[in-house]
C-alpha cells in the first residue's frame, strides 16, 4: 500500500514539473521572440545614452509582467467565461479592453521611466500590438490543449469507472448462481448421508472463502484460480459418482500468471448444468493449458438436441456475463469459440494472461 500511495505521489510530483516546464517554455518564448523579430522596442531611432538605454530595458523588463498578466487573464477568465460559452462579442469587447489597458500601463511606465522623452502613441500600438497578439494567440493555445488533454483524461477515467462498475456487476450476478450450485452438492450429500458430507462441507467452505474474500481482487494466481476449478469440479464428481464420465487435464506453465477471477467457472457450471438430466451417457471434458503468456481452455459436454427440461430463471446467465467480462478485459487479446454440433456443446477460450 505504501509502496503504490509512493508511486502516485512521485506521478503527481512528476506531473507538477512539467507542467512548470511547460510554463516556463512558453514565458520564454514569449519573452524572446519580441527581440529576434526585433519588436517591442519602442523608443526614438537616434542613438541613445547609457542611461535612457537602461530606462527603456527596465520599461521592457515591466512590461513582461502585464503581458503575463493578460496570458493567465485570458487563460483562466476570458476563455472560460466568454470563449466556450460562446459570447464572442463579450470576448471581443475584452480582447480589446485588454491591449488598451496594456497601452494605458505602458504610457504611465514610459512616462515614469523616462520624462525626457515625448510619448508617441502610434509608435507605442505599433510596437506593443505584435507581443500583444502573440501573447493571447499563445494562451489561447495553452488553454485549448490542456483543456483537452484535461477533458480526455477525465473522459478516460469516467470511461474505468463505468467499466469497474460494470465489472462488480457483472460478477456479483456470477457469485450467486455459483452459491445455488454449490448448495445443491451438500443437499445430494445429506440426502446419501455421505461419508463424504464433513469433508465436502470443508471445501465449499474454501470455496466460499475464495469467493467472498479473494475475487475482490482485480486478478489473482492461474494456481489459485485452476484450484478452485478443481475444487469445484471434485465437488461434482462427488455429488454424481459414476452416472456421468468427467475428465479433466490441467496444465499450467507457469503458476504466477494471473487471471480475473471467477473467469473460467462460469464455462464449467454450465456444462454441468445442461450436460446432466436426460442425457444418454453425459460425458464432460475439461481441458486447460497454459503456454507463452497463452491460456487455452476447453469444455465440452453432451447435451440433448429435444431437451424439454425446464431450466431455472437464472439459466444462462453465466455465459453472458462472461462473454461481456471477456470483451471489457481483454477486448481483442481474447478468442471465444461456443459450438453446438452433433450432439456436443463445445466453448474454446483462448486469452492472453498478461495485457
Amino acid at each position: 500500500m505504501q509502496s503504490a500511495k509512493a508511486k502516485i505521489m512521485t506521478i503527481n510530483f512528476s506531473k507538477k514539473w512539467i507542467k512548470i516546464t511547460l510554463h516556463i517554455l512558453v514565458w520564454v518564448v514569449l519573452i524572446t521572440l519580441p527581440y529576434i523579430i526585433n519588436v517591442n522596442r519602442s523608443r526614438p531611432p537616434h542613438p541613445l545614452s547609457s542611461y535612457e538605454e537602461n530606462q527603456f530595458l527596465r520599461l521592457n523588463f515591466i512590461s513582461y509582467f502585464y503581458w503575463i498578466a493578460i496570458f493567465y487573464l485570458n487563460n483562466k477568465v476570458l476563455i472560460p467565461s466568454f470563449f466556450y460559452r460562446k459570447k464572442y462579442l463579450w470576448y471581443g469587447l475584452s480582447f480589446v479592453g485588454c491591449l488598451l489597458l496594456a497601452i494605458t500601463i505602458h504610457s504611465i511606465l514610459f512616462r515614469i521611466l523616462l520624462p525626457d522623452f515625448d510619448f508617441n502613441l502610434g509608435r507605442t500600438l505599433w510596437f506593443n500590438t505584435p507581443t500583444f497578439l502573440l501573447t493571447i494567440a499563445a494562451s489561447a493555445a495553452f488553454t485549448m490543449i490542456s483543456d483537452r488533454i484535461n477533458e480526455e483524461k477525465r473522459a478516460l477515467q469516467r470511461e474505468q469507472e463505468n467499466m469497474k462498475t460494470e465489472l462488480s456487476f457483472l460478477r456479483s450476478q456470477i457469485s450467486p448462481h455459483f452459491i445455488f450450485n454449490v448448495l445443491n452438492n451438500i443437499v445430494a450429500l445429506v440426502r446419501l448421508k455421505s461419508n463424504e458430507l464433513e469433508p465436502t462441507v470443508m471445501k465449499l467452505s474454501g470455496l466460499m472463502q475464495y469467493m467472498l474474500y479473494e475475487t475482490d481482487e482485480e486478478k489473482v494466481s492461474i494456481k489459485t484460480e485452476t484450484e478452485y476449478l478443481k475444487a469445484y469440479i471434485d465437488l461434482q464428481k462427488q455429488r454424481f459418482g459414476k452416472k456421468i464420465v468427467i475428465e479433466t487435464n490441467i496444465d499450467i506453465e507457469r503458476e504466477f500468471d494471473e487471471i480475473e477471477p471467477m473467469l473460467l467457472i462460469p464455462f464449467i457450471e454450465n456444462a454441468f448444468k445442461h450436460g446432466v438430466g436426460m442425457i444418454e451417457k453425459p460425458q464432460i471434458f475439461v481441458d486447460l493449458k497454459t503456454e507463452n503468456e497463452l491460456l487455452t481452455f476447453t469444455v465440452r459436454n453432451k447435451f440433448s438436441e429435444d431437451d424439454t427440461e425446464v431450466k431455472d430463471a437464472a439459466s444462462g446467465i453465466g455465459l453472458a456475463n462472461v462473454s461481456r467480462r471477456l470483451n471489457l478485459l481483454y477486448g481483442k487479446e481474447h478468442q471465444l469459440e461456443i459450438e453446438k454440433k452433433n450432439g456436443w456443446f463445445n466453448v474454446c477460450l483462448t486469452l492472453k494472461l498478461t495485457v
